[in-house]
Formats: C-alpha cells, sequence, structure tokens
C-alpha cells in the first residue's frame, strides 16, 4: 500500500516487520515493491503456504518466522511494522509494548482491516434468512452484520486511543473504498476467512455456506461486494528508546 510506504519513509533495503502474515496478502504488496520483509506468523500451515507463494518472488526478499508475536523477539528493529487484518489477535495486553520494542525510534505501524457489504439488500436478505434456516446467527463483524463498519473513526476509534496511549505519536485515520465482484466460491472462500464462522460447528457452517453459494448462483452466479478499508497509522516518538 503506497500511503503506508510514503508514511513510513523507508530507507532504500530496509526491511519491514509483518505480523501476522498468513497466506501473505499483504506481503505480496510490499515485496513486489521491492521492500524487505520478515514475517512473524504463529500458524505452521499458513506460514507453509507463505513461503511456497513468496518463492515465486524474485531476490529472496521475504523472510518466515513461525512464532506468536507475543513471544518472540526480534534480532534488529525495523522502520515499518505493519498488520493486516490481524492486530486484533494479538494479546492486548503485550501487542504495544511489542510493537515499541521491534522499532526504531520514529519507526511507523501501520495496521488495516478490511470491511466487506453485499451491494444487493435483496441479496443480503436472502443469506441472512439461510443462516436462521439453519439454526445460525450471523457472526459479527462479517460480511452480513447489519451495523456499520468501521463503527468509530479517529480520535473516537479504539485502535487510535490505544495507540496515542500507548505512546505512539502522530495518529491518522484514513479509508479507502472499492468495489469488486465475486462468484460463489470466491463468496465463500471470503466467508470462511473470517474467524466467527470458524467458530461454527462444523455441521451448520457447512449447511448456511452450502446454501449461501446456491443462492448467490441464484443471483445470477455474481455477488457485488464494497470494501471500505480501515488503516490506522503511527509512529514511535523520534528519541524512544523501546
Amino acid at each position: 500500500m503506497q500511503d503506508v510506504r510514503d508514511f513510513a519513509a523507508l530507507a532504500a533495503n530496509e526491511p519491514a516487520l509483518e505480523v501476522g502474515a498468513g497466506t501473505g496478502k499483504a506481503t505480496f504488496d510490499f515485496a513486489r515493491c521491492g521492500v524487505p520483509v520478515t514475517c512473524v506468523e504463529p500458524d505452521v500451515r499458513m506460514a507453509r503456504v507463505l513461503g511456497r507463494r513468496c518463492a515465486q518472488l524474485p531476490g529472496g526478499g521475504v523472510t518466515i518466522e513461525v512464532a506468536d508475536f507475543e513471544t518472540w523477539r526480534p534480532r534488529r528493529r525495523y522502520g515499518l511494522l505493519y498488520c493486516a487484518q490481524a492486530w486484533h489477535w494479538v494479546d492486548p495486553a503485550v501487542r504495544w509494548d511489542r510493537a515499541r520494542c521491534a522499532l526504531v525510534p520514529g519507526g511507523a505501524i501501520a495496521l488495516f482491516w478490511n470491511h466487506w457489504f453485499l451491494q444487493c439488500g435483496e441479496l443480503a436478505d436472502r443469506l441472512t434468512a439461510a443462516h436462521a434456516r439453519h439454526g445460525v446467527e450471523v457472526p459479527p463483524d462479517t460480511l452480513l452484520d447489519p451495523r456499520p463498519r468501521p463503527a468509530r473513526r479517529g480520535p473516537e476509534a479504539r485502535q487510535w486511543r490505544d495507540m496515542t496511549a500507548a505512546g505512539f505519536v502522530e495518529p491518522d485515520h484514513r479509508l479507502y473504498l472499492s468495489a469488486h465482484e465475486r462468484s460463489p466460491s470466491a463468496l465463500i472462500d471470503l466467508v470462511n476467512s473470517y474467524g466467527g464462522y470458524r467458530a461454527l460447528p462444523a455441521g451448520p457452517r457447512e449447511r448456511v455456506l452450502n446454501e449461501m453459494a446456491h443462492l448467490v448462483a441464484e443471483h445470477g452466479g455474481r455477488a457485488q461486494v464494497k470494501v471500505v478499508t480501515s488503516l490506522f497509522l503511527g509512529r514511535t516518538p523520534p528519541t524512544a528508546a523501546g
């Protein structure tokens, strides 16, 4: 993401640190731009997928470390720490201290989330009704959650308040809008990526996902979705010792 790179103003070949890299959706955006990335990913299976995908990148600019960020010890400090869709999984009791310790004085932190919404209200209603038929509540903060997301913005947002309370300066909150089209299988892949769905019992989850795919197919085989990307930026004080 160009705005993150501009905010961080990394020197040539200065590496960035990614927390919770998963299978590398955000990793590739940085690595393809020539930024060396150290990825900390606690899930061994995801790290293996990430490693296979990164092997396709020229230059070997991605280093993968399988570890929990809460206990991982960096061998150096970084000019940028970023986290896509995963910061809320890191223990709030230690995550900000760990971030400060991993960053150089004046180093940037970038935390971002995608919030997905169905453009068609009729399709959203049909998919929501499918949940009710299978005795499944729509998990919060997911595609069909009717509540506004992000719920708070700027200084009113929890991420902003937590960041500044932890000593980060120059806070900023930026929103980006985009639109996508999803096939039935692609929409189910998106739904499956939510922790709230993965936590459901396997039987009801599979039944509701199968019906959702069927309903999207009936709808013309495509679901139009809107994405609001919420980006929080900050940095350690220039004289911080960590």
